[in-house]
């Protein structure tokens, strides 16, 4: 018998890039998309509107997201002692079960006030509130302050962004 005539087994060797085939999809399968959020401010000026404007969601200012708004919500507060003290109050009401019927906390979003180091109390006051629930920081940006929203959302909030979905 010559090499010719020889039965071959399967090529074990395989050269270049190898498509994998992308599988059907069947009647059952599970339709992706993206989680949608709806911000809630605990009090005037934390950011709920720019956080939308950057990363998406609707903004619901300090009124409880409306039936047609996603049941998810983000609280939002800036880390000044009176911003802390109105988003633990917020996390009081989902505690005790008075928040709307279906809505679901998913975090709080805190928002820096001002640039540089947070004092030893609001650094406390913050360890707090995430012993009870997730935090996303994010830090202070000059631009927001002027109103510039274009551009990527700060390094910082990857997370947030991931959360969201404007990952990067």
């Amino acid at each position: 018998m010559g090499t010719t005539d020889a039965p071959r087994g399967p090529e074990i060797w395989i050269r270049g890039p190898v498509a994998v085939p992308e599988p059907e999809p069947g009647p059952h399968a599970p339709l992706a998309t993206p989680r949608r959020f709806s911000w809630l401010a605990t009090h005037g000026g934390a950011g709920a509107s720019t956080l939308a404007a950057v990363y998406g969601g609707q903004d619901c200012g300090r009124d409880w997201p409306a039936p047609g708004d996603p049941p998810s919500v983000l609280l939002v507060a800036r880390t000044h002692a009176a911003g802390l003290g109105s988003v633990l109050r917020a996390l009081e009401v989902f505690r005790r079960g008075e928040a709307p019927h279906g809505l679901d906390l998913d975090a709080v979003v805190l928002v820096a006030d001002a640039p540089g180091r947070l004092p030893r109390p609001l650094a406390e006051r913050i360890r707090l509130v995430e012993s009870v629930i997730d935090v996303y920081r994010v830090p202070w940006v000059p631009d927001w302050r002027l109103g510039d929203l274009g551009g990527s959302p700060p390094r910082e909030t990857e997370a947030l962004a991931r959360l969201t979905g404007r990952g990067r």
